[in-house]
């Protein structure tokens, strides 16, 4: 599995000089929040500002700050490559140079470490945004370099965890899906073969017990249960239901489906009507029709995401429930799945 941190690390480890580009403060619309940030060396960036005719402009800055004016045009000269999260982007046709009026003056080279755009986002500069970015840009030293991987180290540790437990069709593109979102993605399969060909950021999990991913998982975690067997799928959601501080608590499937679910887990598995108003499913909604793996699979991504963050705004408003794993339930649910062949 290949993490952000980790790319983050290859491109300050291969791309020479560096400059952070930061979004240090925002007013009105803007494309991205303050603290957003890009990587920027002679050939490739790293992360993203918003795009657009203001991160061409803080390009070209941040290119003006790190090398010579001759330097600098031949870098211009180099195909750029951009290093996000493993994806390569062609070479831009757009100008790097800011209009005048918006382009800092630097001061004398040789002692040049920073410099600032202040940059209204209007029609000067082709964007119709309607609010106003201020840029801080500075080479990255050592010590920099440092606080980077410190701060991605510390926001990989905080990212919910998207559990989805099936690698099948609808596994598959939903684990390429969810890859792309700031999340961490763990596929749980019983069959070692369903979990081939998964995207380099998503861990997986091999396991003959997929409820034991369960009970370990953090608060605030999002469980998508779509395995090959009706009856685990049960099993695994009636144990995601009883945590009660799940974000997200979804199972593939029908109507028909869910009401088989919620009459065996009231009379069997001990469950309450409370818990189970929590499960989502069909999982992405039902406005659209289209049941192709990767429909499905954008629109539960879509719901997933909506979930994380309904629940991250809730738990800043108040206490985080703690829960513990009750194995005695699990293996009484797993009996009776045993015991009933018919079981759907």
């Amino acid at each position: 599995m290949t993490s952000k941190v980790q790319s983050l690390k290859a491109f300050l480890g291969g791309a020479g000089r560096v400059a952070l580009v930061e979004v240090a403060g925002t007013k009105g619309s803007t494309p991205r929040e303050t603290g957003a940030y890009m990587l920027v060396s002679g050939a490739a960036i790293f992360g993203t500002i918003g795009g657009g005719q203001l991160e061409y402009m803080a390009i070209d800055k941040a290119r003006q700050l790190l090398f010579s004016p001759l330097e600098g045009e031949m870098a211009a000269e180099r195909p750029e490559g951009v290093v996000s999260e493993g994806t390569a982007r062609a070479p831009s046709t757009a100008a790097a140079t800011p209009p005048d009026g918006f382009a800092a003056t630097l001061p004398s080279r040789g002692r040049d470490t920073r410099t600032t755009l202040d940059v209204p986002l209007g029609p000067e500069i082709g964007q119709c945004c309607g609010g106003r970015v201020e840029v801080l840009i500075r080479l990255v030293d050592t010590a920099l370099e440092q606080e980077l991987v410190a701060a991605a180290d510390a926001e990989q540790a905080q990212l919910p965890h998207v559990y989805i437990f099936g690698g099948g069709h609808v596994g598959q593109a939903l684990a390429s899906a969810v890859a792309l979102l700031p999340v961490r993605v763990v596929v749980v399969e019983t069959r070692a073969e369903a979990l081939e060909g998964m995207p380099d950021t998503v861990e997986t999990s091999l396991t003959p017990m997929p409820e034991a991913m369960v009970r370990k998982a953090s608060a605030g975690a999002a469980f998508v249960v779509l395995t090959h067997d009706h009856a685990l799928d049960f099993l695994i959601v009636a144990e995601a239901l009883k945590r009660r501080d799940a974000a997200y608590v979804g199972m593939i499937g029908s109507k028909t489906k869910k009401a088989t679910f919620r009459n065996w887990f009231l009379k069997a598995a001990d469950g309450s009507e409370a818990q189970f108003a929590d499960l989502v499913s069909p999982i992405g909604g039902d406005a659209v029709k289209d049941k192709r793996p990767q429909v499905i699979a954008a629109l539960a991504a879509a719901e997933i995401m909506t979930a994380l963050a309904a629940h991250a705004g809730a738990s800043r408003a108040a206490p985080r429930l703690s829960w513990q794993g009750n194995g005695r339930l699990t293996a009484r649910i797993r009996a009776t799945l045993i015991c009933r062949p018919e079981f759907p």
